[in-house]
């Protein structure tokens, strides 16, 4: 028992109190930052060593959903014109959205309807499906539900069943044998529902998004509401896109 209470007492807090304004390490990659810098002529080093796609220039412009927040345009940049900032506020209910250029400063999603924030905004109940990913995303999303970010202090949780759902979180690019699994689960789940798509392969299919072995047919044929990017995105990113959008 001494034992037990002298480790609590060497953890200190570990609960994150202010989900909106806490302070994560200074490593942390979050919303990048573009200076209004013109690039060099004839540069484009930066979008040569992008991974995915996600940089376009003349004007310089990062794609969220397609961006995996690696250093690489930011370290290759001889003009230091991108920087990622601690920012983790980056959910958004609108794919536009997740398009930065030089005079995006913050992004946040609109808050929802009257209708779904009626329906949603006391009590909000998810079922998470993994579509092919990692399970980098996996492993954040199961963090919700600890001791430090207490997702359901706020009335969002998890569920086992569809059938107790008010909606879908996806993880993954949603690869062809995850088809069927995927629409026999948003099926399930009780109308009104919702679906958020969280990481950069749910939104973009990310690094496999040119592989034959993905099929999204599914995710052009419904509404999506809300898209958190990342790779993986933080714990903070997910609770404060759902706080965001319902007005909490």
């Amino acid at each position: 028992m001494n034992d037990a209470i002298k480790i609590r007492i060497l953890q200190g807090d570990p609960i994150v109190h202010d989900v909106k304004n806490a302070v994560l390490p200074e490593r942390y990659r979050g919303l990048p930052l573009i200076e209004d810098k013109l690039c060099a002529d004839g540069c484009n080093k930066c979008v040569e060593v992008c991974p995915t796609n996600a940089i376009k220039l003349n004007p310089v412009s990062i794609d969220l959903g397609l961006c995996v927040f690696c250093p690489l345009c930011e370290e290759a940049c001889p003009e230091k014109i991108i920087h990622f900032s601690q920012d983790y506020h980056t959910a958004v209910e609108s794919r536009e959205k997740l398009i930065v250029t030089q005079q995006t400063k913050t992004i946040s999603p609109e808050i929802a309807s009257e209708t779904i924030r009626k329906y949603f905004g006391k009590s909000l109940k998810l079922r998470q499906i993994s579509a092919g990913g990692c399970n980098g995303c996996e492993l954040e999303l199961n963090a919700l539900s600890n001791v430090n970010f207490d997702m359901g202090r706020y009335g969002i949780e998890f569920v086992a069943s569809p059938r107790h759902a008010d909606g879908i979180v996806i993880t993954g690019p949603l690869t062809g044998n995850m088809v069927n699994a995927t629409k026999i689960c948003y099926e399930a789940v009780p109308n009104p529902k919702i679906i958020i798509l969280f990481g950069t392969c749910a939104i973009s299919g990310g690094i496999f998004q040119n592989s034959k072995e993905i099929q999204r047919k599914f995710l052009q044929e419904n509404n999506i509401d809300l898209f958190i990017p990342g790779c993986p995105p933080h714990p903070l990113t997910f609770i404060n896109g759902l706080l965001d959008w319902l007005g909490k």
